[in-house]
Formats: structure tokens, sequence, C-alpha cells
């Protein structure tokens, strides 16, 4: 009788790389949301420069920083659960990757509207 498929070695180290790779995901996420929330301060003392210093909020990028800094949290967080509880299951859609792919859609079309509404 053949051994079940949990004890294949296969299996652990494909479940190992997709925590590693949640993992990296979360850091990214992080990194993005640090450089976009400092971005907003660049652009201010960038105007600054200028000859007719304009007053630039830097609210607006502050708080899009801090939510994928936070997304990113959750999202380590979240793949520690699913590595700790293993609920991988082969051919399944992951539903965190589903859920992150729409917060990160729904995020990148309100930043494009309002990129385009205050150019």
């Amino acid at each position: 009788m053949p051994d079940s498929p949990q004890n294949d070695p296969r299996v652990y180290f494909a479940a190992e790389r997709t925590f590693l790779a949640w993992i990296r995901t979360g850091l990214g996420l992080m990194g993005v949301g640090f450089a976009v929330s400092r971005f907003g301060l660049f652009l201010r003392d960038f105007s600054n420069t200028q000859h007719a210093p304009a007053q630039t909020s830097t609210t607006h990028s502050v708080i899009t920083g801090a939510a994928l800094v936070a997304l990113g949290v959750l999202i380590n967080i979240a793949s520690v659960i699913n590595q700790a509880a293993g609920t991988w299951q082969p051919g399944q859609p992951s539903r965190t990757a589903v859920a992150l792919a729409i917060i990160l859609a729904l995020l990148g079309t309100g930043m494009a509207i309002y990129l385009l509404r205050f150019r």
C-alpha cells in the first residue's frame, strides 16, 4: 500500500515554498507602503524649493502607505496561521491570495482615480 500524500516530502516542501512566498509578498507590501508614505514628504519638500511654493498635503500618501504596511502585516499573520493550521489544499485556490488580489485591485483603482482627479 503506498504512503499517504501527507507523508510525501514534496507536499511538505510545496507548502514551505508557498509559505515563504507569502512572507515575501508581505514584506514587499510593507516596503512599498513605506516608500509611498515617504514619497509625499519628498514631493512637499520638492515643491517648497520651487519659486512659488504650493501647499501640498501629504495626508493621502501617508494614509495609503500606512494601509499598505498594515496589509503586509496582515498577509504575514495570515500566512503564519495558514501554515500552522495546515490548511493548504493542492488544487484549491488560496482564499488569502484571492482576497489580496481584490484588495490591491481596489486600492490601485482608487489611486488611479486620485491621480487623474488631482493632477
